[in-house]
């Protein structure tokens, strides 16, 4: 039998038999996979399986979901979490680094060694917790947010604690240190190359990322997109982040962080939707094989060994890193329910740990012996942390101070409709009332907290949440709805939501609410099937009201004022054939010649609209 074959069987039969059997238990699906690994690990050793390889191509996913969360953040966001980001995240890692090799010098180890250990135990399990905050709708809440940078901010600094390893080396391995220091911490295609130089690679490497990812990207999703082939777009999207990938690693960064940062330049892309649509599932299912491999390798011989001692370790590192990211939450001024998430989300170690602990014994900077402790202690700590987060959630979470706006968890959808409305503002509140004077009842969705609890003082029901991530719309019944109405004030937001949803379900009709003629070429080039400008009817109004100031009567006011919304209808229609939606149309010189061509007189408008310009329209009006 083909052993690749045998493995996936293994792997995947028991992520679905453990997880459905853990989410009724409501214990979460990272603690499913995890124990679905520690179930199979005999099975593994029986058929020759080494969890180890498989984890280093399930690692992956780690990668994948660093893009999904860039696509997430536009780089504005990321700008604004700079404080969190090298502030928070630089104290979390130096005051855990601090405590835990003030721990090992009182017990008599080396400092060099304390100083390895203090690096590898203040690493938290992105992993695991981004899976789990994104599970529970966490991620975009204040300590959502606060735990993200700290992670992010863990992710860099793994780079420059493996150049530091070698030089922690235990007194012996003087060779090991000569040899890591000529090749770095690891073995690139650009090793053999001066220092100066491999710096320029790197940069060139960086660079080209960022102006691929800001230039190049968006018009290759686009003539992709108009082949209409969905596993093409597919191929292309991992395509991306596997190339990506392959780039850092051939300079010896993370893949996972360059592919971060292609994600956040892909943020305000109109394909972000489509990408996230595409990855996500394939993400989800290399995570669950990285927690399997986990589980699977969890040394259970030297835990029967020790048992006393490693679990003690283990419920100490929690106990010390909560104890300092509590502190540091009252610092940086977190409040409530924000302080206490960021606390219980990355009191665990991670799996950066496991690639610390393995690059620190080959270059002789933590024994054996004491290596398998330290990674037994990692992997107890990641399999601790979805029940610390049940506890986080069944008993801290309720008994702290109800979450601010940007903290507050998206609202279950209990309800399908024919109907769906995003955006309860002005213009969505007048189309929400008329439909339901006339029977229906549509699902209305918004992401203004203070504005849901306003309107629902009034026995109206909207849902909180963000209309942009495709799971809240499917949770809306988009795929058996018939009318979509987007009434969000954001541009922006308006017009990818528009092309997600036209990419999807072709079948749903869409109304949108534009700011501009521009607006509406935009919404028309995402496939809308019909866009509103949303001041122009009370302006037709005003101008209406004008011409019976000036002295027209009130029929012929409002035959010239159909005319011209007429008229404007079809300069509209012809504009948008010549419109560009890369060239400014002050730039477009052919659309300013169309434009000119079009303008006349609102009598010329008149006669070709009527037919006989000697004819009366108020007594056609008395017929």
């Amino acid at each position: 039998m083909d052993t690749l074959l045998l493995q996936a069987a293994i792997y995947l039969g028991a992520g679905v038999i453990a997880v459905p059997i853990a989410q009724r238990l409501g214990l979460g699906s990272v603690l499913g996979y995890l124990l679905a690994g520690v179930a199979i690990a005999p099975i593994l050793d029986w058929v020759g399986s080494d969890p180890e390889s498989v984890q280093h191509f399930a690692e992956f996913g780690v990668v994948m979901m660093l893009f999904l969360v860039g696509l997430e953040l536009q780089p504005r966001l990321l700008w604004d979490l700079r404080m969190r980001l090298f502030g928070l995240g630089g104290l979390q890692v130096a005051l855990t680094t601090a405590a835990v090799a003030l721990f090992c010098l009182t017990i008599g180890l080396d400092w060099r060694l304390a100083i390895a250990l203090g690096l590898i135990f203040a690493l938290s399990s992105t992993a695991i917790v981004l899976q789990t905050l994104g599970e529970k709708g966490w991620l975009r809440t204040d300590g959502g947010q606060s735990a993200f940078s700290v992670l992010l901010f863990q992710d860099i600094a793994v780079i420059p604690m493996l150049a530091l390893m070698p030089l922690l080396a235990m007194p012996g391995g003087e060779s090991v240190v000569a040899d890591a220091a000529a090749h770095g911490p690891a073995d690139t295609p650009f090793s053999h190359l001066p220092a100066w130089a491999q710096g320029l690679v790197t940069l060139g490497v960086v660079g080209a990322i960022v102006l691929g990812g800001r230039y190049l990207t968006r018009p290759a999703f686009r003539i992709i997109a108009r082949t209409g082939l969905h596993e093409l777009f597919f191929s292309a999207a991992l395509f991306l982040v596997i190339g990506i990938a392959v780039l850092m690693t051939a300079v010896g960064l993370s893949p996972a962080l360059g592919t971060f940062l292609a994600g956040v330049l892909l943020a305000d892309s109109e394909y972000r939707h489509e990408l996230v649509s595409d990855l996500e599932p394939f993400k989800g299912l290399l995570l669950g094989v990285f927690f399997i491999t986990v589980g699977a390798g969890m040394e259970f011989d030297l835990l029967a060994g020790n048992p006393g001692l490693i679990i003690v370790l283990t419920v100490a590192l929690i106990g010390v890193k909560g104890l300092i990211l509590l502190g540091l939450a009252f610092a940086f001024r977190m409040k409530g329910r924000a302080r206490w998430l960021f606390t219980f989300a990355l009191a665990q170690s991670g799996e950066f740990g496991f690639v610390l602990l393995a690059f620190a014994g080959g270059v002789d900077v933590i024994p054996a012996d004491i290596a398998g402790i330290a990674g037994l202690i990692v992997a107890l700590s990641m399999m601790a942390t979805p029940l610390i987060m049940i506890v986080f959630e069944r008993w801290v979470s309720p008994r702290v101070r109800r979450p601010a706006s940007l903290e507050r968890e998206e609202d279950t959808i209990e309800e399908e409709a024919p109907v769906i409305i995003a955006g309860m503002g002005r213009f969505g509140q007048i189309v929400q009332r008329l439909l339901v004077m006339d029977g229906y009842k549509p699902v209305v969705l918004d992401n203004s907290a203070e504005h849901i609890d306003g309107l629902r003082k009034f026995g109206i029901q909207v849902y909180y949440g963000n209309a942009m991530r495709p799971g809240l719309l499917e949770a809306a019944g988009i795929a058996r709805a018939k009318l979509l109405v987007v009434c969000t004030d954001s541009r922006d937001r308006a017009v990818e939501l528009v092309h997600h949803v036209k990419q999807r379900y072709p079948h749903v009709y869409v109304i949108a609410r534009a700011a501009s003629r521009e607006h509406v070429y935009q919404l028309r080039a995402a496939g809308v099937d019909l866009a509103i400008r949303e001041m122009f009817g009370s302006s037709l109004e005003a101008a209406q009201r004008s011409l019976v100031v000036l002295g027209e009567s009130e029929a012929r006011a409002r035959r010239k004022t159909e005319a011209f919304a007429r008229h404007d209808e079809e300069s509209l229609q012809q504009l948008f054939e010549v419109w560009d939606a890369d060239t400014d149309v002050f730039d477009n010189d052919a659309y300013i010649e169309k434009a000119r061509s079009r303008v006349v007189s609102l009598a010329e408008i008149m006669a070709e609209d009527i037919g006989n310009p000697d004819e009366d329209p108020d007594q056609r009006d008395d017929l």
